[in-house]
């Protein structure tokens, strides 16, 4: 009943049975009993709303660059946001408005051309706008929430809302933005600058990820945040994890905090490798991690 009644709302597309491995960079997971694209603001409240009547679990998925899918794939809704989402714009002021389903490489590589400099520490940073202000992507001394000037916001059952800067607390992979709130537009300030410098911090950033991240298999790159005073990927290392494997998934040795799939990996391969991460980290250094990685899908 549920996806009769959502075939009927305009602006929205729905497909049933879709395998989750194709819209995640780990190319893994099964199929999601129903997905859903909104191509308008209006079809993203009109599906909301019945979804909620109906009980119905969801979650919106961007660019899949963070998210671990079951095997057995998602008993619920898979929400993707369409062409009223993808839009974006530079104003004379230097600020950029875009819509979170935007993709994050398409953003930078239009900032570069249009001589806009603050974006340069997102270059080769997979996903959607939205996903990375959610985490508030970034380094630890340069992050996206410092480029915040407002977010636009969706509250199931509520309406819009419109955060400003001065409302918004921003740390190492955190922001305050609430999690029921799906995150539907971002506006940023940027600074005028030369197009060939710009380019050329990209390149820098670039280059140092194509030496510290295994790029060339598939992933959801980094497993765990950074504890306090130390990095993930040397304390994975120093318990001697760097390489191992769990069927087709591996414990990446050129950055022990990313597990690759290897070709053929299922999500429990995965699984095992990051509870094995995490559970060592612990018995050794007594450091609980957390991780960065999603998982959708498991019971």
């Amino acid at each position: 009943m549920v996806e009769k009644h959502l075939e009927e709302v305009v602006g929205l597309d729905v497909v049933r049975g879709e395998r989750l491995a194709r819209s995640t960079s780990y190319r893994i997971g099964g199929p999601a009993a129903l997905s859903i694209t909104a191509h308008t603001y209006s079809a993203l409240s009109q599906a909301l709303s019945i979804l909620d009547e109906d009980h119905a679990a969801w979650v919106v998925l961007g660019r899949g660059s963070n998210v671990l899918v079951s095997d057995e794939g998602y008993d619920g809704c898979v929400i993707r946001l369409g062409r009223e989402f993808l839009h974006f714009s530079c104003s004379d002021e230097g600020q950029l408005t875009a819509g979170s389903g935007v993709q994050l490489s398409r953003l930078v590589a239009a900032c570069q051309k249009e001589g806009l400099s603050g974006l340069e520490m997102c270059a080769g940073v997979p996903g959607s706008m939205g996903g990375a202000v959610s985490i508030n992507a970034g380094t630890r001394s340069e992050w996206l929430g410092r480029r915040v000037v407002s977010v636009v916001t969706l509250r199931p059952g509520v309406g819009l809302r419109r955060y400003e800067a001065s409302e918004l607390e921003w740390g190492y992979r955190f922001s305050s933005l609430p999690t029921d709130e799906i995150i539907l537009e971002v506006t940023l300030s940027l600074e005028a600058a030369n197009p060939s410098d710009i380019a050329y911090k990209m390149e820098r950033r670039m280059a140092y990820r194509k030496r510290r991240q295994p790029l060339g298999k598939p992933s959801c790159g980094a497993v765990f945040r950074d504890p306090l005073d130390h990095t993930a990927h040397e304390l994975i290392e120093a318990c001697g994890l760097a390489g191992a494997c769990s069927g087709d998934a591996q414990i990446s040795d050129i950055n022990a905090n990313f597990v690759v799939n290897n070709g053929r990996a299922t999500a429990n391969d995965v699984l095992i490798l990051i509870s094995r991460m995490h559970d060592e980290v612990r018995k050794q250094h007594g450091i609980d991690m957390a991780p960065e990685v999603k998982f959708l899908g498991f019971k």
